[in-house]
């Protein structure tokens, strides 16, 4: 991959990635609940997703996707499912802040498995993200070249934009969570839930003419 290829790549991932999306809505909650180390887990864990969906992408699993209705429907509506019931669980959220003082650990190895394993579960049963993958990853491709090291690379730089993007979320989260109440966090959590449910509804009604 040159690096005129890269840095085309870079922009346009960056503005698909930056969008507020599940993901990135639950860095911005687990920031705000455990702080930017305590979200680390859900950021390998989306990270992990985007070596899925690219190689998803290379095996010709995104193509199989949109030309099959019943795959496509299964894997909409098992995301769909999953985002409404993390939404339901935010909006019952009652606040409070986990970050434990200084020198101890941040929300426990179960508490890192479950924030690790929603973010993953949450991106890799998003059909939206294979469709836009099969889409935009062929077009920076080299079909006269060894296609496996491209994929690889494509594969570590997109996982490496969606990492930052989120610690800046999850940031943001943090910072709010020292600036706030915990009734704020709450309301925080509960507007994230909220956003969650919409994309859940929207992912829904999602037909795969809209890719």
């Amino acid at each position: 991959m040159t690096f005129t290829t890269a840095l085309l790549f870079s922009i346009v991932a960056l503005a698909a990635i930056a969008t507020p999306g599940p993901t990135v809505l639950l860095a911005l909650s687990n920031g705000s609940r455990h702080g930017v180390r305590g979200a680390l887990p859900g950021m390998l864990g989306a990270a992990l997703s985007d070596f899925v969906l690219v190689g998803a992408v290379a095996l010709g699993l995104g193509a199989l996707l949109a030309a099959s209705e019943f795959w496509f429907s299964m894997l909409k509506w098992a995301g769909a499912l999953y985002l409404a019931w993390l939404g339901i669980r935010m909006l019952r959220s009652r606040g409070g802040f986990d970050v434990p003082a200084a020198g101890q650990g941040v929300g426990g190895r179960r508490t890192g498995r479950q924030v690790f394993f929603k973010s993953f579960l949450v991106a890799v049963t998003n059909p939206k993200g294979y469709l836009f993958c099969s889409a935009l990853l062929p077009q920076f491709i080299d079909p006269a070249v060894a296609q496996t090291p491209q994929y690889i690379a494509i594969a570590l730089l997109f996982a490496s934009l969606d990492v930052a993007v989120m610690c800046i979320y999850a940031f943001v989260g943090a910072r709010a969570m020292r600036l706030l109440t915990a009734s704020a966090t709450r309301w925080l959590d509960r507007t994230c839930g909220a956003m969650l449910l919409a994309l859940a509804a929207s992912l829904a009604f999602y037909r795969r003419g809209n890719a």
